[in-house]
């Protein structure tokens, strides 16, 4: 049974649009892409680089698997610690637009019930199966509670403007942190496992015991 897991950037304000480049997704107007360059560290580096030891698989969403799609391929060295698990290990996009043949080798375009796909897909996949940006997918996955990890990278920025991860109607979902970091350059590494639905309460009123 595999693990369906999670690696997001995200700015203070819970944006995650274009986090690597200006041109990288202006949808909506977006013009403040590339605001994660500033922050970019060995601790991170190192971080992300751990994160491609481990999947067994990639899950991507139409519009980061384009982004991967025009740039891994070229890298052609197969020791490259991104390029090369990107590039031999099954890699499956959710798109209903995609043609059969997406050219990237190892890709399978899944276009069912999103649900269904996923479920089988971790039935029959030992092992991590990693979703990297893809943030529409990923909340659907969360709303579906299909997904079992969160790596959430927060960067200390405000945006203002931008998509955003958490919005109004997600479904309340509670998560247990079972590690965490804080980078040289201020970016907060934290990793959460989901632990079911939000328990509540309330605090003692004045007077009571």
């Amino acid at each position: 049974m595999g693990r369906l897991v999670s690696q997001i950037f995200l700015s203070l304000d819970g944006v995650h649009q274009a986090p690597g480049g200006p041109e990288e997704d202006t949808r909506d107007g977006f013009e403040q892409g590339g605001w994660t360059v500033p922050y970019a560290d060995d601790e991170s580096g190192a971080f992300i680089t751990d994160l491609f030891t481990r999947p067994a698989a990639f899950l991507l969403g139409r519009h980061t698997y384009d982004i991967f799609a025009s740039y891994w391929p070229k890298i052609t060295d197969p020791a490259d610690p991104i390029a090369g698990p990107l590039n031999r290990l099954p890699k499956y996009v959710v798109s209903s637009t995609l043609r059969d043949d997406p050219g990237w080798a190892g890709t399978t375009v899944l276009r069912g019930d999103l649900a269904k796909e996923v479920a089988s897909l971790k039935e029959r996949t030992d092992g991590e199966i990693q979703i990297h940006g893809s943030a529409a997918l990923v909340a659907s996955l969360l709303d579906l509670g299909l997904i079992d990890t969160l790596h959430l990278h927060t960067f200390p920025v405000v945006l203002g403007a931008g998509r955003r991860l958490f919005r109004e109607g997600a479904v309340p979902t509670a998560f247990r942190r079972t590690s965490g970091r804080v980078t040289s350059s201020g970016v907060s590494i934290q990793t959460y496992d989901r632990a079911g639905t939000p328990e509540y309460g309330s605090f003692p009123q004045p007077g009571e015991a």
